[in-house]
Formats: C-alpha cells, sequence, structure tokens
C-alpha cells in the first residue's frame, strides 16, 4: 500500500509537468553533437527541458550519432547489465554495466560487433532481446542486413551470456538465417508460454511472425528444425505499397481471464489479436482495422489484463491511440475501428517505443525524449515525467524519426533505461517509482519482463488440467 501510495502521489505533478513540457525554454544551452555537421541546432541540450521528478542517473554518449538503436535490461538485481544495439557500420551490440548506476555511474562493459562489419550493408543491428533457459541467462541480436553485402538472409545471433561480467565468456551459440526470406528480422520479442516452452517471436519480411521454440535452436545451432508456427496477417489486410505486407513489431502476453497466450501484432492494415496458445495454429480474435489515419501500425502494447492498449503509427503528427479490446468487459470484439483516446509529446512529432507498467507507460519519444504517462484512464492519459534526451536540430516535416528509440523498465526496483540515436545510454529514476508488480494493483503481475523460471502469472503449470 505504501507503495501505491507513492505512485499516486506523483500524478500531482501531472498538471505542472505538461505545462513544463510545452513551454520554451530560450535559456538552455544548444547542443553540441551537431557540431561539424553544416547545421544549426534549434533546440536545447539534453536535460535542459525535464520534469522535476526524473532523477538522471547516469548517461554514456556511445559514440557517432545515427548508430544506436534499441535497449533491453535483464530483471534481476544480481545481474545488473544491459543491451544496446549498434545499427549501421560497424553493426553489433554493446554490454552496459549498470552494477553502480545508483552512485550516478555507468560504463560499456563489452563492445561486440560483426566479422567484416565494413562489408555489410543496410540499418545492421536492431533489436536486443534477452531470455533465461535452464538455468543459462542469452541474448538475441536481431539483425537487417541489404543484399550488395554479406548475411542478407542473418535474422538473428544468439549469444550466451551467463557468465558476465566477464567479456571473455560471452559465446555464440546459434545463427538463424532465412534464406528463402533475405532482409533479416526487424524486430522481434522473446515469450515464456503458458505451455513451458519458450519461444522467440520474429518480424521477417514474409506476411507472417515466425515463431521459434528457442529451446531447439539452441540444440540446433542454427532456426533449423526450431519453426513451431506461423502468426499471419489476416487475408484482405489493407496493402500499403511503401512497406512488406507484413508485421512491424508484436507483443506477446497471457490473459489470465480466458487463459489464453495472445499475440498482439502491428502491421498491415492496422493491428491484430491472435490466440496463440496453440502456436501451431493462431486463431484470430480481433482486429483494428479501417481507423482513419492508420494504414499500417508499428507497435501493439496492453495492459496486465489484456483490456486496454496503445498503438503507435510511425509518421509524423500521429498520436499513441488507446483502445479498450473488450467493450464487453470479458471477449476480445472481433473488429474495433475507433479508439478511446490519445497522447503524443509534441503534436510536431512523433512517439515511438513503449513498455507498459500499469498505470504507467513508459515512451521513447524520439525528438522530445522520455516520457511517462499515466493511463489509468486511458480516454484522458496525463503526462507525469519527462527528460529530454535528444539534441539536434528537427529535421522537418515528413522526418522526425530520430532521439530517443527504445526504452525498458526494471521491475525490481523502477530502474528505466534507454537509448537515444543521438546521444547513446541512458539511466533514470522517477521519483515516487520504486519498484512494479502487478500484485499491488489487484492485476496479474504481467509485462515485457518475463518470469523465464516460471511462467506467466496465472497460468496452470504445464500438464496440469487446463482451466474453463
Amino acid at each position: 500500500m505504501k507503495k501505491q501510495l507513492a505512485l499516486l502521489a506523483a500524478l500531482v505533478l501531472a498538471p505542472t509537468a505538461v505545462a513544463h513540457a510545452q513551454a520554451a525554454n530560450s535559456n538552455a544551452p544548444l547542443s553540441p553533437y551537431m557540431a561539424g555537421m553544416g547545421q544549426t541546432s534549434t533546440t536545447y541540450a539534453p536535460g535542459g527541458n525535464k520534469s522535476s521528478n526524473m532523477k538522471l542517473l547516469a548517461h554514456v554518449p556511445l559514440g557517432n550519432i545515427l548508430t544506436i538503436s534499441d535497449i533491453e535490461i535483464e530483471q534481476e538485481i544480481s545481474r545488473p547489465f544491459a543491451y544496446v544495439t549498434r545499427r549501421m557500420t560497424p553493426s553489433g551490440f554493446a554490454v552496459m554495466d549498470i552494477s553502480k548506476v545508483n552512485d550516478g555511474k555507468a560504463k560499456v562493459l563489452c563492445d561486440w560487433r560483426i566479422e567484416n562489419a565494413e562489408l555489410h550493408r543496410g540499418a545492421g543491428s536492431l533489436n536486443p532481446i534477452y531470455f533465461k533457459l535452464k538455468g543459462r541467462y542469452y541474448l538475441t541480436d536481431a539483425f537487417q542486413f541489404a543484399q550488395g553485402g554479406p548475411d542478407a538472409e542473418l535474422g538473428a545471433i544468439i549469444f550466451d551470456v551467463t557468465g558476465l561480467p566477464n567479456c571473455a565468456t560471452i559465446k555464440e551459440v546459434a545463427r538463424m538465417h532465412e534464406p528463402g526470406i533475405p532482409g533479416g528480422y526487424h524486430e522481434s520479442f522473446a515469450y515464456r508460454h503458458s505451455d513451458g516452452h519458450t519461444y522467440y517471436f520474429a518480424q521477417s519480411s514474409s506476411s507472417d511472425a515466425l515463431v521459434y521454440d528457442l529451446e531447439k535452436v539452441i540444440a540446433n545451432k542454427s532456426q533449423e528444425g526450431a519453426l513451431a508456427g506461423k502468426v499471419p496477417v489476416p487475408e484482405g489486410a489493407m496493402n500499403n505499397p511503401r512497406y512488406n505486407s507484413g508485421y512491424h513489431d508484436f507483443y506477446v502476453q497471457y490473459d489470465a481471464s480466458d487463459h489464453k497466450d495472445k499475440f498482439y501484432g502491428a502491421g498491415t492494415g492496422g493491428y491484430y489479436v491472435y490466440d496463440v496458445t496453440d502456436v501451431a495454429n493462431p486463431k484470430l480474435l480481433s482486429a483494428l482495422t479501417g481507423v482513419q489515419g492508420v494504414t499500417r501500425g508499428h507497435t501493439f502494447v496492453v495492459d496486465p489484463l489484456g483490456r486496454y492498449a496503445s498503438t503507435e503509427t510511425e509518421y509524423e503528427y500521429a498520436p499513441l491511440r488507446f483502445w479498450d479490446l473488450k467493450p464487453n468487459g470479458k471477449d476480445n470484439a472481433p473488429q474495433i475501428n475507433r479508439s478511446i483516446g490519445a497522447w503524443t509529446a509534441q503534436w510536431k512529432n512523433l512517439p515511438h517505443n513503449m513498455d507498459m507498467r500499469w498505470p504507467y507507460m513508459f515512451v521513447s519519444a524520439y525528438e522530445d525524449g522520455i516520457h511517462v504517462v499515466n493511463v489509468m484512464d486511458p480516454t484522458n492519459p496525463i503526462t507525469v515525467g519527462f527528460y529530454d534526451t535528444f539534441d539536434g536540430q528537427h529535421n522537418g516535416t515528413g522526418s522526425p524519426m530520430n532521439g530517443a528509440w527504445g526504452v525498458k523498465v526494471r521491475n525490481a526496483d523502477g530502474l528505466i533505461v534507454a537509448s537515444d540515436l543521438q546521444t547513446g545510454f541512458w539511466a533514470f529514476h522517477m521519483e515516487g517509482f520504486d519498484g512494479w508488480n502487478g500484485h499491488d494493483w489487484g492485476m496479474p503481475n504481467l509485462s515485457s519482463a518475463q518470469d523465464w523460471d516460471n511462467g506467466p502469472d496465472g497460468a496452470p503449470k504445464p500438464g496440469a488440467k487446463p482451466v474453463t
């Protein structure tokens, strides 16, 4: 109860925070990151615009701008590691040591780059995912290399990182190739299923999300023989010639109300909810399609009850939209075409990725930095904290996709970590947010952070009699 009261007390900051976010700060220092680029910054330096409840713990620049992509954090305090992927050339990832982050210290512990990096073409390393399997810890690094160089068919590399902080113990254990569908994996998600397996959901250039049994991938040292299922984009979905006819990314979570594992996919035509309790036979439950302003979904996350969702659409001026997936209070509606709320940090830009810890949603909002949004009432989301991490000039109409790329939360202590295309690695603490467990809010303890040892909260143990 004390933790809940502390979290609720932070809400009184919301009106001030919003006003501050919209106010100009003419006295803030200009950006040093644009030096030598032939441009003059029109914004303030990182930290020049922030709410008083957001405390900066650590910042580590990671080198050339635009070479930084997504971020991941391990959930166990005893394993103080975060991972930042490094896109373009040379592609790879950095392991961040955050063991002393509360003392204001963080550092690059290990730095891995793909072999013959200068020969590769395309975006490269984009998406780090960690998972635990049979007592060992792994990191997947997803890639998108273009034809004209090596590894156009490479989807992901899996590393055993159990031996950290000793970098010499990091060992590659599997490479996942897709010769029939070159272009790699843009996004991925690792999920501890109610059936006891750990699955890797991967986006590809096909129209399906590919589902792999990670234990088999590691045993076979490749994806061969490990494909457990495919989640399709429904037939008849609207096509957009700007993109492949498939998914951009997705989220997977157990629904304790109806005892189903559910896939929330964003892609061609909008957003889709599938029952993937049997991953080999996914069943479409709901479609968020026919929505004005949405021809393709980008990101799709839900609250611990699987009722209220937030989605992102990747174009300038587009806000995050909020949805009631179960307007009848129990079952997913077959089709939804009208959202119930919206939020954006600054209407001229657009938010990017989200990490839900109800009632808070943590948003990496590109040029507007990191924002924390209270979504207790999804029809009226309220900004309760923010910190500007971006350092550069607004790119102008049509391309404000720079700045804060990814954000993740460590449940044990509420540590917030973020990656910024311009400025590198960041770590924060928000006043009053000292950790998260869904049970504190009368909800299942479900979020993007998986319980690798026990499986989803509320799910029967594998082999037990199904709950009806």
